[in-house]
């Protein structure tokens, strides 16, 4: 993990069961953008199982933040669970991953656990392309045709004459 970092995203969440289904929608995404489709299920499974893992250890009255990231560093993903009310890093099993998972209790607190998943054949962090934005161009909204309202002057005039007869205490 001593390569520089090409790419980054992450995203915060609190501690409760909806942040697995998030993650997971997450992590498709990413790497849809980074055009590393052959990476999601086994991304977003591990994902998944970091931050099933901090849910199931976090306090429910009062969950605490974790942060899911992704980033590209050399011939990598490395994906990364940040559980910011961790007190002790779980046990990974060797078999994640092929043994490139590690956890650790971070010093301002916490617990990190990280896998990281060889890029496919002949990509590089830096060889994956930053996803394109283009400028999305809306129909112009479709306006009704303009309706043209009759004045009825019968109408109008009792509007009038019951407004000046109207008693100004009220």
């Amino acid at each position: 993990m001593n390569a520089q970092t090409a790419q980054v995203d992450d995203l915060r969440l609190i501690a409760l069961p909806s942040a697995v289904n998030c993650t997971e929608m997450f992590v498709r995404f990413a790497l849809t953008e980074w055009s590393l489709t052959s990476l999601i299920d086994e991304a977003s499974n591990l994902a998944a199982q970091f931050v099933t893992a901090a849910v199931d250890s976090a306090d429910s009255d009062k969950p605490g933040f974790i942060t899911v990231r992704l980033r590209l560093s050399g011939e990598s993903l490395i994906i990364e669970v940040e559980d910011e009310q961790g007190t002790e890093a779980p046990a990974l099993s060797p078999n994640l991953a092929d043994g490139r998972c590690g956890s650790t209790t971070l010093q301002s607190g916490g617990t990190l656990v990280w896998c990281e998943l060889q890029l496919p054949g002949g990509v590089s962090a830096t060889s994956v392309p930053l996803p394109r934005r283009s400028p999305k161009r809306s129909a112009p909204p479709e306006h009704p045709a303009e309706e043209t309202a009759e004045i009825d002057p019968e109408v109008i005039q009792r509007l009038l004459s019951g407004l000046s007869k109207a008693d100004p205490k009220h």
